[in-house]
Formats: structure tokens, sequence, C-alpha cells
């Protein structure tokens, strides 16, 4: 089963101004304040900033040092937010070349250290070697019926630490997916059209239901 990207290949190069290119802000860290610039293509979708807010606040002290897989990344605000908050690692995994050499190109230009893109569909990425992560930022474009396969995917191919967090965003009039049964809800909310969600694997510590 094949994924689709948050964002389409009509974009064009991440120097894009204007009308080429939207505008986020990092909101807490290192990094709070810059502007993430990406491309201006419908399927990208980034978390709103107040539902970032809540995450991260959520996550708290969990954040430094993690191990994060940000899958189906589009403008990459959920794993660059893990890094300016302390993230010892992340992986951006994105499909849509030129969301890759936006997110990329900033990388480059803040000095990034522990990050790495891989273009590739989200699906098959999951399918090759794992590398166990502390935190999964998982949020598919909504409408796409990949949340379930994908946390499928996440749990069977080995790639989540034993008391993994796992972030699950989707449209708030969709609903959940059945999620692995091990998965413990901790968090939920909802934001407008967006539903958000905390879960963790095992027994997390740090969080309380």
């Amino acid at each position: 089963m094949a994924s689709r990207p948050k964002s389409a290949a009509r974009s064009r190069a991440p120097a894009a101004r204007g009308a080429d290119a939207r505008v986020l802000r990092i909101i807490g860290g290192a990094w709070r304040g810059r502007k993430l610039r990406f491309p201006a293509v419908e399927l990208i979708r980034p978390t709103p900033d107040r539902v970032r807010e809540t995450l991260f606040n959520w996550l708290g002290a969990r954040i430094a040092g993690a191990r994060c897989l940000d899958l189906f990344a589009g403008s990459g605000a959920l794993g660059l937010e893990a890094l300016s908050r302390g993230a010892a690692a992340v992986t951006f995994v994105e499909r849509d070349a030129a969301a890759v050499r936006a997110l990329a190109a900033t990388l480059t230009a803040w000095g990034a250290q522990g990050a790495r893109v891989e273009r590739a569909d989200a699906l098959v990425f999951l399918a090759g070697a794992p590398q166990p992560c502390d935190v999964v930022f998982l949020d598919p474009p909504f409408g796409a019926g990949l949340l379930g396969a994908a946390a499928a995917a996440l749990e069977q191919g080995g790639w989540l630490a034993p008391t993994a967090l796992i972030y699950v965003e989707c449209a708030a009039r969709e609903g959940l997916p059945g999620l692995p049964p091990g998965w413990r809800a901790l968090k939920g909310k909802r934001a407008g059209e967006v539903g958000y969600h905390l879960y963790a694997r095992g027994q997390a510590g740090g969080l309380e239901a």
C-alpha cells in the first residue's frame, strides 16, 4: 500500500517567496521564533501552532535526548520543533521532492545536528530495517486511510522503543482507526477540524493518562 505525501510535486524550489511559499514559526527551544518556509502546496497541512504548543507541553522533558521519527513530514514542523527542544536525532520521511528539498535547505541553513531527511513513501520506509524511536509523530494526509496501516507497521516492524510515545493526528470528523492494542491513550484534544492524541507504548514514564 503506497502512502500519499502531504505535499505535491508542483511546488518550486525551497527559496520560493511570496505566493510560492508559506511560513511557520518555531514555538519553543533554541530556534524559538525562527521562520520556516515551505512550499505553498495544497496537501502540505502543518500542525497548527496551538496544537504544536499543546503537544510539546505534553511531551515535556521526554523530548530532550529523544530519538524521533517524523513520518509524512511535509513542512517538517514537528521534527524541527523536536530538534529545537533538544531531541538527539530526528528522521524526517517525506515522499514529495519539493518538500524534501525545502526541509533539507532549512536544516542546513539552521546548522541542525542529528537530522536526517529520507525521500520515501512512509509505508515503504517502515518496511525497511528498523531503528527504534522514543517519539514518533504520525500525521498522515487527512482522508488518505493511512493512519491504521502506518501504526501497525510501526508496531510490527520494530520501530518503537519499549516505552515510546506516539503522537497521532487525524481529521476530527473521521475519528481514529483501530490502533495497536499495546498503545495506551494518554492525552487527546480537538482543535477545529483537527483531532490530536498522544499514546504510550508499554509503561512510558514521566507522563500520566
